[in-house]
Order: C-alpha cells, then structure tokens, then sequence
C-alpha cells in the first residue's frame, strides 16, 4: 500500500529568453490557461499556466533509450523532456510546428498504445505530445505494464 502523496502541485519552472514567444506558444497555442501572472517591472515577469493534472515520470537509462528508439527512429533526446497529453496528436503536433515548433519526430504508435511526437519547442523545451489509444484498464492486462508495487 502506498503512502498519501505529501505534494500538492508539480510546477515546472523553465527560464524563457524569448519570454513573449514562449508565453504566446504554451497559453495560446497549446491553450493552457493563464492561473496567475507576476511581474517587478522592467522584463521581470512569470506567467504560472495550467497544465492539467501533473506526473513525474522517472525512467531508466535504458528506458529513456527505448523512448528515444521508439518516439524518434533513435534521435538522442534531452535528458529531460515535458509530454503533454493531448486528445489529437497529429492535429496539435501541426499546429505546434507551424507556430514556432521545430518538429523532431512525427506522431508514431508506441508499443504501449499511444500516439507520440516529439517537438523542440520555444524556451528550449523538448517536448512529446501523446494520445492514449486504450484506457488504463486495457494496458495493466498485458505484459509489461506491472507497477513497481507489483514486482516481488
């Protein structure tokens, strides 16, 4: 049985040099709303967006390696990367890559039935757009999607 989480929001905190272009990309774009927004004058500003319900996903070398294998024809990606879940990942993917993205790798079906792309996108961020194919029920049925609580 695990133990309550103690931590109440994941906030990714990612330095901009093109604050505007960052800021017009994530909250207009990808459409995450504005929650609050800060600034002591001058270019000192922070926009905090919504991104939906937040995960930290911790992967092994050799995973991170499969993910690159898998998501990008074998494209070495950054050590960390943000992957947004999204209802349609072709349609997001180019929109994004018209908008100031830089597209890395088209939408694929991984082998744990979702639709990735991968995108360099403003502020530096490499990113995934993911669509899931089948419901967490259906994936914890076949092999290979054991939980770590599930391992002896």
């Amino acid at each position: 049985m695990t133990n309550p989480s103690r931590i109440k929001q994941l906030r990714l905190v990612v330095e901009a040099a093109d604050y505007d272009e960052a800021l017009t990309f994530y909250r207009d774009v990808l459409g995450m709303p504005e929650l609050a927004a800060f600034a002591e004058g001058g270019d000192d500003r922070v926009a905090i967006l919504d991104a939906g319900r937040a995960t930290l996903e911790l992967a092994s070398p050799a995973h991170k390696e499969a993910i690159d294998r898998v998501e990008t024809d074998g494209l070495v990606g950054a050590r960390l990367r943000v992957a947004f879940e999204v209802e349609d990942t072709a349609a997001v993917t180019d929109e994004a890559a018209a908008t100031g993205a830089e597209l890395l790798a088209p939408p694929v079906e991984t082998p744990w039935r979702s639709l990735n792309s991968r995108l360099r996108a403003p502020a530096s961020l490499e990113i995934t757009f993911f669509q899931e194919l089948e419901d967490p029920e259906q994936r914890a049925v076949r092999p290979g999607f054991a939980t770590d609580d599930d391992r002896p």
